[in-house]
């Protein structure tokens, strides 16, 4: 930045000036280079390799970050991005949750079907063992025929 960034209010040398602002930048586009990236003061002064007691004198940087801050909130476009994909993934997640209780429903309700189903045929068959045992008489074998 030139020269004139520094005003008399920020008590900062103008390259101070340049290098909080240039950090600042970096932190709000979402491409720091010594820090993890969060929108934090702490950040700030790391990210322009200088002091905490510098940034505090930087009373117009300090004002623009804050209005930032307020403005944008304290996330990155990174972190925008990442809670955007979490919140679609809970929603997808909810929704196969509930598709596989529904399912889980349906096979409850298909196994007791089958097992109705399969006790009737066990009574059905008992019942016709004891029909046919009763109704008809077996055969008895009489041996070979003769002949007269």
């Amino acid at each position: 930045m030139t020269d004139a960034a520094a005003t008399p209010e920020d008590q900062v040398s103008p390259k101070t000036a340049a290098s909080l602002r240039a950090a600042m930048t970096r932190l709000f586009e979402g491409r720091p280079q010594r820090t993890d990236g969060r929108l934090t003061k702490e950040n700030l002064y790391k990210e322009a390799q200088v002091s905490r007691a510098t940034m505090n004198r930087a009373r117009v940087i300090l004002a623009e970050w804050n209005a930032h801050i307020t403005a944008s909130g304290k996330t990155t476009p990174g972190e925008a991005k990442r809670d955007a994909t979490i919140a679609d993934l809970k929603k997808r997640l909810a929704k196969k949750t509930q598709e596989c209780t529904l399912l889980e429903n349906k096979l409850k309700a298909a196994h007791t079907a089958i097992a109705a189903l399969f006790h009737d045929n066990e009574a059905l068959r008992q019942q016709l063992d004891r029909d046919v045992s009763t109704t008809v008489t077996p055969i008895r074998h009489r041996g070979p025929r003769r002949s007269r």
